[in-house]
């Protein structure tokens, strides 16, 4: 519900024109870091290719052939929904919100489409942290649980501070991405806790702890 909030916030702000001074100010000083150090460009690209349709795509399917070759088809199915659910309900939300972005003299590159939420920052939080939090369901030990998911986090937080380097984002952008993509995740993975605790999910398998 935080997370949920959070985006309403972030979103009425941006609606309001209230975060016009902070993004400006972001973007500008990512210019900077790129002008001073042009090394950073390249691997920031790098970093939002982590991000994009075809990596996460391919995440997403190989994470699902491996659930049902296992034999944890419904986990499988949830999986997939989440994350085709989740791209659909962004693409909403860019058309709804209808912000452009940066102004192409302050960006890397030149992306396609709607600003807000920023898509990489969403999809890389709902398919990271969905993801690792189905690896960390077969640890035992709370170390690696942990450390799992400090990886998935900060894999998401890595794609979206790339796209605000980029400057092919506001940071408001991505701040709201993160606030859904993790709320989005939350919300399915205890959809996925509740129905195995019902039985209507196959009793072995991820997030059966």
């Amino acid at each position: 519900m935080l997370l949920v909030w959070a985006f309403i916030g972030i979103s009425g702000e941006m609606v309001e024109g209230d975060t016009g001074a902070f993004d400006t100010t972001i973007l500008r000083a990512a210019q900077s870091l790129r002008t001073g150090r042009p090394w950073v460009a390249e691997v920031m690209r790098d970093l939002s290719g982590l991000g994009s349709t075809a990596v996460l795509t391919l995440f997403t399917l190989i994470t699902v052939g491996y659930l049902v070759v296992v034999r944890a088809p419904a986990t499988a199915l949830l999986v997939a929904a989440a994350v085709i659910a989740g791209s659909a309900a962004i693409n909403l939300l860019k058309a709804q919100f209808g912000r452009p972005r940066p102004d192409r003299t302050f960006a890397e590159l030149l992306a396609p489409g709607m600003s807000f939420p920023s898509g990489h920052a969403a999809m890389s939080a709902i398919v990271f942290l969905t993801l690792g939090a189905l690896l960390a369901s077969t640890r035992g030990r709370a170390r690696e649980q942990v450390y799992i998911l400090a990886m998935a986090t900060l894999m998401t937080v890595l794609v979206g501070m790339s796209r605000i380097a980029l400057g092919v984002h506001w940071a408001t952008d991505v701040l709201a991405g993160w606030a859904f993509g993790t709320a989005w995740a939350l919300i399915w993975l205890l959809v996925a806790r509740r129905l195995l605790r019902t039985g209507r999910m196959a009793s072995q398998g991820p997030l059966q702890e």
